[in-house]
């Protein structure tokens, strides 16, 4: 079983920078694909940016352009830059962890349900 850990939140002016972290533990986990979701109070949780085994990205047209996933597999580490932060962008944030691929993994990716690991959320919250 893979157990996932975010930091890095806090609190950020309109136009700034944060750099989420996802730490996994039981196992490496590049072969995992890692998805970012976000969930703002009274809205429904939402696919920000996923990253394949591969090396493989994805992202939300909400966000691309100012965030960028990565992953230092040595580390069991995965990371969300955030740039040019926005008030909308506030949400509790989650990394999760699934065993994707092959042809329909641009459709699996963006799916929640799709993912078997999850961390516990790290809010971010961008003030105006």
């Amino acid at each position: 079983q893979v157990q996932l850990v975010e930091s890095g939140g806090g609190l950020v002016e309109a136009g700034g920078s944060l750099r989420l972290s996802c730490a996994a533990s039981g196992r490496t986990f590049d072969v995992y694909t890692v998805g970012w979701f976000r969930q703002a109070p009274g809205k429904e949780r939402e696919f920000v940016a996923g990253i394949g085994g591969s090396g493989g990205e994805i992202y939300a047209d909400s966000v691309k352009g100012r965030f960028t996933v990565s992953r230092d597999n040595a580390k069991n580490t995965a990371f969300l830059q955030m740039n040019s932060l926005k008030p909308d962008d506030t949400a509790v944030y989650y990394c999760a962890a699934a065993a994707l691929g092959g042809v329909q993994w641009d459709r699996q990716v963006v799916r929640p349900n799709d993912y078997d690991f999850w961390g516990q959320g790290t809010q971010v919250t961008v003030s105006s």
